[in-house]
């Protein structure tokens, strides 16, 4: 079991633990000023010199010995921070997980806050200049989301319900099937 799980899974996976969506936890810990802050710089969070470190030969500097598990160190401690004044624009804090398709279903149908919302994958936009209108969001997030209106989808219909989002997620999953 991973370190998030024994520390926020009350003995189970951390995203399936109900009191994490909670509205009051999100207002606690002042969830929308912080992804506001995020998403409005994302673009730039993949490209920018973070502490005075640049991306540029990554791939390289990732396989020299100690340099590698240095970055690797300095990374994952932003990834995993919970610190209580998280950089947004660094991007410190545990900012996603990909889940296993019935686990993501059981938490649509039954965890998430809503609106739930389909908008535009940063990573795929930021990695590939693809605008792919695949990823589902929910509470804070998607009113986070819907104010900047550059990552919601053309053409499609974003707002969901928790039958559409569900069935949104089978086809994304059987389109990754299909097309690795």
């Amino acid at each position: 079991m991973c370190e998030w799980c024994l520390k926020h899974g009350d003995g189970g996976k951390w995203y399936e633990n109900a009191r994490l969506y909670h509205q009051e936890l999100a207002d606690e810990y002042n969830c929308s000023e912080y992804l506001e802050e995020q998403w409005k710089n994302m673009e730039t969070l993949f490209i920018r010199k973070i502490m005075g470190f640049n991306s540029i030969g990554l791939g390289y500097k990732m396989r020299m010995p100690i340099i590698g598990r240095i970055i690797r160190h300095v990374v994952e401690g932003q990834i995993h921070s919970e610190k209580k004044n998280r950089n947004p624009v660094r991007a410190d804090g545990h900012f996603g997980q990909v889940l296993p398709l019935e686990d993501a279903q059981n938490i649509i149908g039954n965890l998430a806050a809503e609106p739930i919302i389909k908008n535009y994958c940063v990573c795929r936009w930021m990695q590939r200049g693809v605008k792919d209108a695949v990823c589902i969001n929910f509470g804070q997030l998607s009113e986070v989301i819907e104010k900047h209106t550059r990552y919601i989808p053309e053409g499609v219909k974003y707002k969901l319900d928790r039958e559409e989002a569900i069935e949104a997620l089978q086809e994304q999953n059987e389109m990754c099937r299909n097309h690795p």
